[in-house]
């Protein structure tokens, strides 16, 4: 169970049973695992599992054995190290481990497991805890969010340009131009066998993915590329998902953002209109948890299409932006989910009248990511190939989308939110606080459905589904 890179066992702070978040382990709920090859000390490639933190709060991972899995699956905070040592035993016979193997999952393994998840800061208890009291003084001492999956994006493009060997100077100088080049690119090729490619008129709101560009570039594409020719927006309101945060209700952001295309300005004009409308105990819910906006991608990857579609590419200015995440009201009945954060209602009415009280227009840009199956979302069943079961299982997560969309097309924005409850969500749309916001507070009668997609990848790790759409 030792890691072959990173810090050694030895390297890191041992177990200690009178800690008691080393005694009774939890899990954080944002550790993800992927697999990865690497080489052992006799030089041979072998598969193990890298942990990190999919909120980007703590930075450094664990590279461990794929038996690992078993047992954190018993890391909730309520069972001591001999409990999760015989649970995840016990799961991985069942789930047909070779027999040699099970000998491995044993206490002082998944001491040694602890011991690295807290080093890393994966686990919840005091390491962690510093980690995010430095990461939220941090975010308080700029008035700007920086860039990351954007950034990321940019660099992509570089190296696909010039290599892997690209220098940081060299993303620096080129990201902006091959981002530019590539959004082109996308909407060039979305658009070409469409009858209408552009709008004649601002829309009130669209709904666009937060998929990566890569993997949702053509939904991007449909809705942007017709916003083209329209009149700019006096001010984008983003609603998105808040994927990874600690928020219970909806959470907003009172910074501006950077991306590789220069600096988008917060637009505290309509915050100040939007919390008028809510309250000071409303506003307060509000701004109590906005440090989830750092490195959440659902409202940055927004950003760049703002720029490039309603910005000036030599001024680098762009319409100002204000952020929100909202959470999903098929749970709670749109209450937060502790009771303690902002309700979707008085948010929503806040809305509507902080778009009426502000001058000018407003575009409110809906980011949205459907459906979400996969491994990496503990689905076993597989999603790619042509087998039967492959089929059966796409086609199922496909028509629940059409059911759905069908919702949304006719305005029917309470009627999604009770299906989507009563089913329970069966296919993890994790955008539906956004799509119900936006359509709730502009009183949407109809949305206009441009394109469907979804993507996947060989391994059926993830299947994401999303949607272009426009509310005229």
């Amino acid at each position: 169970m030792t890691t072959p890179q990173g810090p050694q066992p030895q390297d890191i702070p041992p177990f200690d049973a009178s800690k008691p978040h080393h005694a009774r382990p939890h899990l954080r709920p944002t550790v993800q695992g992927q697999p990865v090859g690497v080489k052992n000390p006799q030089g041979q490639q072998q598969v193990m599992l890298a942990l990190g933190d999919r909120a980007q709060i703590a930075e450094r991972s664990v590279v461990t054995s794929p038996l690992a899995q078993f047992m954190l699956g018993q890391m909730n905070g309520e069972r001591d190290v001999r409990a999760i040592a015989d649970a995840a035993a016990k799961q991985a016979s069942q789930a047909n481990v070779p027999q040699e193997a099970i000998p491995h999952i044993n206490e002082d393994n998944v001491k040694l497991l602890v011991a690295q998840l807290d080093n890393a800061g994966l686990l919840m208890g005091p390491t962690f805890n510093e980690i995010l009291h430095k990461f939220r003084e941090q975010f308080d001492d700029s008035d700007t969010l920086p860039p990351a999956s954007t950034a990321s994006t940019a660099d992509v493009l570089v190296q696909q340009e010039i290599g892997e060997e690209a220098t940081d100077d060299q993303k620096k100088e080129l990201g902006p131009e091959k981002l530019r080049e590539a959004m082109e690119k996308w909407i060039d090729e979305a658009l070409k066998p469409v009858e209408d490619p552009s709008l004649d008129t601002l829309p009130r709101a669209v709904i666009v993915p937060q998929l990566d560009y890569f993997r949702g570039w053509m939904n991007y594409a449909h809705v942007y590329g017709r916003l083209r020719v329209v009149d700019r927006p006096d001010r984008v309101v983003i609603l998105g998902a808040n994927n990874f945060g600690f928020g219970t209700g909806v959470v907003g952001c009172n910074k501006s953002y950077e991306t590789p295309l220069g600096r988008c300005d917060y637009d505290k004009d309509f915050a100040d209109r939007l919390c008028a409308r809510l309250g000071p105990e409303n506003t307060e819910k509000l701004w109590k948890d906005r440090y989830d906006h750092e490195r959440e991608h659902s409202i940055e990857v927004q950003l760049p299409w703002i720029q490039h579609v309603f910005g000036d590419a030599e001024k680098g200015d762009c319409p100002p932006v204000f952020g929100v995440l909202v959470h999903d009201p098929s749970r709670n009945n749109g209450e937060s989910y502790d009771g303690k954060g902002l309700g979707i209602l008085p948010f929503i009415d806040a809305l509507k009248g902080a778009i009426a009280d502000a001058p000018g227009k407003t575009l409110v840009i809906c980011s949205a990511n459907l459906s979400h199956m996969g491994r990496s979302f503990g689905d076993q069943t597989p999603f790619a190939g042509d087998s039967a079961e492959a089929n059966a299982a796409r086609n199922k997560v496909l028509q629940h989308d059409r059911e759905m969309i069908q919702l949304v097309s006719d305005g029917k924005a309470e009627e999604l939110v009770s299906s989507l409850a009563w089913q329970q969500n069966p296919t993890r749309w994790n955008s539906t606080g956004a799509i119900v916001a936006t359509m709730k507070a502009l009183d949407a009668k109809k949305v206009r459905l441009l394109n469907f997609a979804a993507a996947g990848d060989n391994q059926s790790f993830a299947f994401i589904s999303s949607m272009a759409a426009i509310i005229e």
